[in-house]
């Protein structure tokens, strides 16, 4: 059986071959009542558009790229599962680039960008510099960014500094005074936006509550459990010890808790933590939290760029700003120096004293008697 044609398509709706295309592929300019009547004649004759004509009728690659500091996080993971999702929805395939160090995003800015055709760009997380912001802008494509704003381009954001300022007022606001932090890679060659918007918010937290900053509460944690072993052993070896961690990842959290469990310290009550990102297990391992929908804000990326692909010159870049908001759990309570004399003052108002009758209902007076 011979397959129909566009032109069959076409004589059949009463419309031009080009009416038919842009009402299959989704595109504006067709009333709603149009492109109905083009898609029912389509399915009665059994027509279906090929990808590859399309792209070359409408002058696209088809593919969107896709640039990761990181492949193996909980966050990316979740960013570029909800944005694959709209993308391939959409009809457009994913180019997953891992720019992971110095070396590969080199390379990917200086030439790789430009050989691969792509009809749009999205990246996470990534502090651009002059030079990359030039060649993103030469694509002549619509970019879309995550975690950071560059001017003509698409983003959401977090409010980092806030969010990472609110875990620790909560903190400061229960008693503590000696707060450390568990950050990512301040020193990678890979800029990131993440680890300096949270410390950031971090240090302006401590500065506004007149807390003196020491360097001895911060250490790294390269947002991995095991990072975050390794940097709370790093801030527990310390003389004085802190009495209250927030790690700017929940992954980075789970390893402190995994830490202080193997030093003999409870938490809350000896040591209090929070963590940044409400990943499914913080519930689990009970964790005071920031909160923010990861997924969310790859569907909502996503369905920015293939808005501005769809038709480019109606779509103005937009800055979403995404929610984030504390959720408190129980890994967090006053500083058990301040527990210790409640503890003390609650037991000595339940001591028996000489007046107190015994097991005899006689006190020790009316015993000597």
């Amino acid at each position: 059986m011979q397959e129909a044609t566009i032109k069959e398509v076409a004589r059949h709706a009463d419309v031009s071959t080009a009416t038919v295309s842009r009402s299959l592929r989704g595109l504006g300019g067709v009333s709603p009542r149009t492109a109905a009547r083009v898609r029912k004649v389509a399915d009665q004759l059994g027509y279906t558009v090929s990808p590859f004509a399309s792209r070359l009728a409408s002058g696209r690659a088809g593919a969107v790229a896709v640039l990761l500091p990181y492949v193996d996080r909980w966050f990316f993971g979740e960013l570029l599962g909800a944005a694959e999702q709209v993308f391939r929805e959409a009809g457009f395939d994913l180019l997953l680039y891992h720019v992971g160090d110095a070396e590969t995003r080199q390379e990917y800015f200086s030439f790789r960008l430009l050989r691969k055709r792509v009809d749009g760009a999205l990246l996470a997380t990534l502090a651009l510099t002059d030079p990359e912001i030039s060649a993103l802008r030469n694509l002549g494509v619509p970019i879309c960014m995550v975690g950071a704003e560059v001017d003509g381009f698409h983003s959401i954001t977090i409010d980092d500094v806030g969010a990472a300022s609110t875990a620790v007022q909560h903190l400061l606001n229960l008693g503590h005074e000696r707060v450390a932090i568990i950050s990512g890679d301040l020193n990678q060659p890979m800029p990131f936006t993440v680890p300096q918007d949270r410390l950031a918010g971090y240090r302006a937290a401590l500065e506004a509550a007149g807390i003196p900053l020491d360097p001895g509460l911060e250490a790294q944690g390269d947002f991995t459990v095991r990072g975050g072993e390794s940097a709370t052993a790093q801030l527990f070896g310390r003389k004085r010890p802190p009495t209250a961690v927030f790690a700017e990842s929940d992954e980075m959290a789970f390893g402190a808790l995994r830490t202080l469990a193997r030093l003999g310290l409870q938490v809350p009550s000896d040591v209090s933590v929070v963590g940044f990102d409400d990943h499914p297990l913080a519930e689990y391992f009970d964790l005071t939290t920031i909160s923010q929908s990861v997924r969310d804000q790859g569907r909502a990326i996503a369905q920015q760029l293939v808005s501005a692909l769809v038709d480019h010159a109606q779509v103005q870049p937009a800055h979403i700003h995404a929610p984030t908001s504390l959720v408190i759990r129980g890994s967090t309570t006053v500083p058990g120096s301040l527990l210790r004399p409640a503890r003390a003052r609650s037991a000595a108002r339940n001591k028996p004293t000489n007046s107190t009758r015994n097991e005899t209902g006689l006190t020790k007076t009316e015993r000597k008697r």
